[in-house]
């Protein structure tokens, strides 16, 4: 019997490869004779091949630098030292639909049912820039997400907020500078201190053009307005996020957690390198760049994939950009379970799903999560299915005391031969981008996307074969199912509403201000070393509309129109 000290020599290691030697060709094999394996070769989700058992012998090439200890570097284990012994992860369930104040009401339900961060979505009209009364907004207006014209609407979504006391994100990419104007606004018209309002602002554009697919201008100046967002964070508001760098919309339109993972560093990598840019030291800007992952379904895979992305990150940071402050180098994320894979059949089983989701989340060590509500394949979810899903956040902060230890599964012979694989595979994708063109060529060439096409249709194969098992969708079908679901409505008042309040702000203010500061503002566009975000500012506390805004830059910039990939 080895024991685990020894396992650290090479005399050891040589006794420990006897040993698997001899099990393989006694008891294994009698086994095997008697009953097969299910299958010739397992795979993990993102189809990295899985051994079927691990020993020291898979570890004993790691360093053990690389695996560390809590807040410390690489951060394998933890961005900070204490983790969830010093506080739980920030629960943020995310709301949005309707008017602001329709979106309103939903914050303060959940933060009287002990949510502890507030997140937003916003209808589709206003990701993509249109007012609420233009011909394109027609039937989508507070929908998907709640609708934000002016700064009105931004005083109503957070009216009876203390936003110096509790943290906002706000996920929303080609119209982002314009909402965290109206954040700053907001912020200073209550009298808060910008250095002390705390949030994240999503504005991760890269990741739309390589999946989620909803942009407004060209790539260079929509990824200058990013980094116009950083550079003015940096400076002005020390505890806010001015970028989610997000591979969550990757994961979901179909990549494997391995190019999520990697194409998510890769667009991260390239912001920094906008920002250096500018002349700004990467330590002034970096430590308040934040991610956001998805949670899939291969619990130790998960894992190893937060870990993994946190040691890549941070060795970037360090080995490429010179990064001193341990701030700059530490991974910090929000996660999410994943959307795709709820299922309307049996969808009360997709709260399993979600725990199963969540609790590899907060073992990989996220510092915010959402759960999703059982019904959301079908509707933005009700408050009982929200309520549901903050729950189980609870259940896992303050009954299944995995909080106590920090990394507890760390030294898993598994996890870490898994981690250290996701850490080489990273890189090899990273070196691979760099070495030929960098993230925007290959994006404008349709690199990225044909990635994600090509395994999303593997995966697609594998559920319509049934290799990839999906329960009551391909296993366990219930076919005589009847769905007795109460979704949440969608008022038809809501456009009119809305519509009215904008008429109104447009009938109030000075037109002939708005006027003037648009001008300004596609001056300042015209120039790369100027920042578009104190006109930006200007402009919405003058109330012109957001559409107004995307409109005057369009006459300068134009849109983007994607080379489809096939």
């Amino acid at each position: 019997m080895i024991e685990p000290k020894q396992a650290l020599n090479g005399m050891a290691l040589e006794e420990l490869e006897q040993q698997i030697a001899e099990w393989e060709r006694n008891e294994l094999a009698a086994f095997l004779d008697r009953q097969p394996e299910r299958k010739a070769e397992f795979r993990t989700a993102g189809n990295i091949p899985v051994k079927r058992v691990y020993t020291a012998l898979d570890v004993a090439d790691i360093p053990l630098e690389d695996i560390g200890l809590p807040g410390q570097y690489p951060y394998t284990r933890g961005p900070y030292p204490t983790m969830y012994r010093g506080r739980p992860w920030t629960m943020r369930q995310i709301a949005g639909f309707g008017t602001g104040a329709d979106t309103n009401r939903r914050f303060h339900y959940l933060i009287a049912q002990g949510q502890t961060g507030l997140s937003t979505d916003f209808d589709m009209p206003t990701l993509m820039g249109y007012d609420s009364d233009h011909p394109r907004s027609e039937g989508e207006v507070g929908r998907e997400g709640v609708s934000v014209d002016v700064l009105d609407d931004m005083e109503a979504l957070y009216d009876n907020i203390d936003l110096e006391n509790i943290s906002v994100s706000m996920t929303i990419n080609p119209t982002a500078w314009i909402l965290l104007a109206m954040y700053v606004a907001l912020g200073e018209k209550r009298g808060h201190d910008p250095n002390k309002m705390s949030g994240t602002i999503q504005a991760d554009i890269l990741k739309e053009y390589i999946a989620q697919k909803e942009w407004i201008f060209p790539i260079r100046p929509s990824v200058r307005l990013v980094r116009d967002c950083i550079t003015y964070c940096a400076r002005g508001m020390k505890r806010f996020n001015p970028i989610n760098i997000s591979g969550y919309h990757i994961s979901e339109a179909g990549a494997s957690p391995l190019q999520e993972a990697a194409f998510t560093l890769c667009n991260g990598l390239t912001y920094v390198q906008e920002v250096v840019k500018t002349g700004m030291n990467v330590d002034e800007f970096a430590p308040r760049l934040a991610f956001y992952f998805v949670s899939q379904a291969d619990f130790f895979e998960e894992i190893a994939k937060f870990r993994a992305a946190r040691r890549v990150w941070a060795k970037i940071m360090k080995q490429r950009f010179g990064a001193r402050r341990p701030e700059s180098m530490r991974l910090r994320f929000h996660c999410q379970t994943a959307a795709a894979s709820l299922t309307k059949p049996q969808y009360q089983i997709n709260v399993v799903r979600t725990a199963l989701q969540a609790l590899a989340a907060v073992l990989g060590g996220a510092q915010s999560l959402h759960t999703n509500g059982m019904d959301e394949a079908f509707a933005i979810p009700t408050e009982e299915a929200m309520r549901i899903a903050l729950r189980t956040q609870q259940i896992i902060a303050d009954e299944t005391n995995v909080t106590n230890v920090i990394d507890p599964l760390g030294g898993s012979y598994y996890l870490e031969n898994l981690t250290s694989t996701y850490e080489r595979e990273i890189f090899k994708i990273v070196d691979y981008v760099e070495e030929n063109g960098g993230t925007i060529k290959l994006i404008e060439e349709g690199w990225f996307q044909q990635q994600v096409a090509d395994f999303a249709y593997q995966t697609a194969l594998g559920k319509a074969s049934g290799d990839k098992p999906v329960i009551a969708v391909n296993k366990y079908v219930d076919p005589d199912e009847r769905q007795d679901i109460e979704l949440h409505p969608y008022d038809p008042e809501t456009a009119r509403r809305q519509i009215a309040n904008l008429q109104r702000v447009r009938k109030e203010r000075d037109n002939g201000k708005v006027a003037q500061l648009l001008e300004r503002l596609k001056a300042v566009a015209r120039d790369e070393s100027e920042n578009v975000m104190p006109v930006t500012i200007e402009l919405v506390k003058a109330k012109a509309s957001m559409g107004e805004i995307v409109e005057a830059l369009k006459d300068l910039w134009g849109t983007y129109r994607e080379n489809p990939v096939f």
